[in-house]
């Protein structure tokens, strides 16, 4: 059966000068306790004791209590709405269960009945109480909202009140269970419940009783007023450590969205994480699985702490790093001076000692899978430090941060690179297209005019005629060279190149590189040309032709922008990396120091591609670059500016403890 009439709208019927007062579930559990504890601690006789807790889940809660309670009277009956096997019996006391849709199930209450004292707490839950709590359970299921249940009611000491509560449950109860028909009746005639008194007896029965101890029933009040306040401070705590991460992750997320420098965000992220935590050092610096060491960078420290910064971190022994790495999560140490990690390894046991650490926390920065660094706390007091739970998620959340900023500012990097490489290209295609069209235009349109001269001018002079011939043959071999220019690149640059070295003389190949240039110049006057090479200068090991060809195109280079009246100094000599060290100098027309890098790029040409004054196609001194790196040597150039002369260095290896001087053969290029 179910019945929807409310017990506290009867009583407040029934009493119209009771006032009811709103009541949380957890002040609810204290004042219940306390009357059950008042019951416990007395030596009277027998109360009577009802309780009606809802849904059975409250009741099992308490069913160990009310085993108690049901040795110290027969008289306890307890209310409950069945979910699993609540059901109406007389073991140990008296259960009365009720149906789901019956009013108490909306309902709390307790009430105790003595000969010397009573008690009641009648209180019906706030249907708008339900339905919010509802409503953040359904954003936040981890929330736990019982301890706020919000319930209107009475709690009171008064005799008659208390009374007047008994009778509606008994009548409840009888109407649940009439089988119990007597049992409730000496329970009335016990306590003279429902009986018709006298206006005196009324008022002696609203009387609060006096003669009874109060101690059990005060301590557990103020057990749980102690209790309530520990976890208000202990939910303020989390509460104020949940603003503190998010402050923290929304700065470093902040420093994230301001910059893409990884300098400048790790040492945001190190200062901000160090002051947090409280930590006497807080460091943060790149490092990767297979590194065996790492510098420090960023730190935070306290006042009176060390410093690190600067310091090489050895990664390679270090057993809380190879642990990190290995389980791919943060570890900590609670204390240094008795882990068997730090005492078993004399590297950790030096560090520990030369910087004061005395808890260590070390987190590692992934990516992806892929680690990108390390975040490390220390704390350098005489005490060990207290780890918290919430430190760990902390530090866990800003690694992850550190990780997306380092890959966001590593993927900028290789887009700034990859912009570069992009613009390179645009200009390297420019310059092909106005290079190739100008080189090799022009010597056709020659070719072409001269070949037309000689088939339609079948009269000409045989003189005029040689000029003609020889004017076609010049530029002919001119596109050659460009041509062979342009293959030649490609090959280096494509690794198609296959390296002879040999032992080599120095001076051999300076003399081919010079007979070579003096056969191309050989109408022109060239600027004066003088060799400076060590004596005793050792054997080179090289390719022989590649070597005679880097000498000859930075010899023609020269050439091509010294005047006449000028002078070109080949020297050579050695240098203290076991190399020769060749300069090519001259006197002509100089670099601008910003240009001195760029012109070893491909079709650079200082004065434009159809401005200029001097033919070639660019390519030369970008595929000296080649050949010198492919025997693992070094080019470069100096200049003072313009009009300033100009030397280009490039390095060979040398063959140790030889002097001897062997005979050269190169292939004519």
């Amino acid at each position: 059966m179910s019945i929807s009439t409310s017990v506290l709208s009867e009583l407040l019927q029934a009493l119209p000068t009771l006032r009811p007062q709103i009541y949380f579930k957890a002040s609810l559990t204290a004042l219940s306790h306390a009357m059950e504890d008042q019951v416990l601690a007395a030596t009277m006789e027998q109360p009577l004791v009802i309780a009606s807790f809802q849904r059975e889940r409250f009741y099992r809660q308490e069913a160990h209590r009310y085993q108690r309670l049901a040795q110290r009277s027969n008289q306890i009956y307890v209310l409950s709405a069945p979910e699993t096997d609540f059901a109406n019996s007389s073991e140990y006391y008296e259960k009365i269960a009720f149906e789901h849709d019956d009013a108490l199930s909306q309902e709390w209450h307790l009430v105790v009945i003595a000969q010397n004292y009573a008690t009641c707490l009648v209180c019906r839950e706030s249907l708008g109480s339900l339905a919010k709590n509802q409503q953040l359970r359904d954003i936040n299921p981890s929330l736990d909202m019982d301890t706020a249940r919000r319930f209107e009611g009475i709690w009171t000491a008064e005799r008659g009140v208390s009374l007047k509560a008994a009778e509606f449950l008994l009548d409840r109860i009888l109407a649940y269970r009439p089988e119990l028909a007597d049992k409730i009746q000496q329970a009335r005639q016990r306590f003279g419940i429902g009986e018709n008194k006298s206006e005196t007896k009324i008022q002696q029965l609203n009387e609060y009783a006096c003669d009874i101890d109060t101690d059990p029933f005060v301590q557990r009040l103020v057990t749980y007023l102690q209790a309530s306040q520990y976890k208000l401070h202990k939910a303020y705590r989390s509460i104020a450590a949940q603003a503190r991460k998010e402050r923290l992750v929304n700065t470093i997320s902040t420093a994230i969205r301001r910059s893409l420098d990884p300098h400048e965000i790790l040492q945001v992220a190190t200062q901000e994480l160090g002051e947090n935590m409280e930590a006497s050092r807080c460091l943060i610096y790149r490092a990767q699985e297979t590194d065996a060491k790492a510098v420090i960078e960023h730190e935070f420290l306290s006042p009176g702490v060390s410093t690190v910064m600067g310091k090489t971190w050895l990664l390679e022994n270090n057993l809380l790093f190879r642990e990190v790495v290995l389980q791919s999560e943060g570890i900590y140490v609670i204390d240094t001076q008795t882990d068997a990690r730090i005492t078993s390894s004399q590297e950790l046991a030096k560090l520990v000692k030369q910087y004061g650490i005395r808890s260590w926390l070390m987190e590692p920065v992934f990516y992806q899978g892929r680690l990108l660094g390390i975040v490390e706390l220390h704390y350098c007091n005489e005490t060990s430090h207290d780890w918290h739970a919430g430190d760990f998620d902390l530090v866990e959340a800003i690694a992850t941060q550190v990780g997306v900023a380092l890959i966001q500012a590593e993927a900028y990097a290789n887009l700034e690179d990859l912009n570069k490489q992009l613009e390179a290209l645009d200009r390297t295609r420019s310059n092909l297209i106005a290079i190739t069209g100008h080189e090799l235009r022009t010597p056709l349109s020659t070719i072409q005019v001269c070949l037309e001269s000689l088939a339609s001018e079948p009269d000409m002079p045989p003189e005029l005629q040689q000029v003609m011939l020889d004017t076609a043959l010049a530029d002919s071999e001119r596109m050659r060279k460009l041509i062979q220019d342009f293959l030649t690149l490609s090959n280096l640059e494509s690794g198609r190149v296959e390296w002879h070295p040999e032992s080599l003389s120095l001076q051999e190949c300076v003399d081919l590189s010079l007979s070579r240039i003096r056969t191309r110049f050989a109408s022109e006057n060239l600027p004066k040309i003088t060799t400076q090479l060590a004596k005793s200068l050792p054997l080179v090991k090289a390719d022989g032709d590649w070597l005679v060809e880097v000498l000859a195109k930075l010899i023609d280079n020269a050439c091509k922008f010294t005047p006449t009246d000028g002078q070109i100094t080949i020297k050579g000599e050695r240098n203290r990396k076991k190399m020769v060290e060749v300069t090519v100098a001259d006197t002509g027309r100089g670099i601008e120091t910003h240009l001195l890098e760029i012109v070893f790029d491909r079709f650079y040409q200082e004065e434009g591609a159809l401005r200029r004054t001097t033919g070639g196609t660019g390519l030369g001194l970008a595929i000296c670059r080649q050949i010198v790196n492919g025997w693992g040597g070094e080019i470069w150039a100096k200049s003072n500016g313009k009009n300033q002369g100009s030397q280009f260095h490039f390095t060979i290896p040398i063959i140790e403890g030889s002097q001897e001087q062997k005979p050269l053969k190169v292939k004519s290029k």
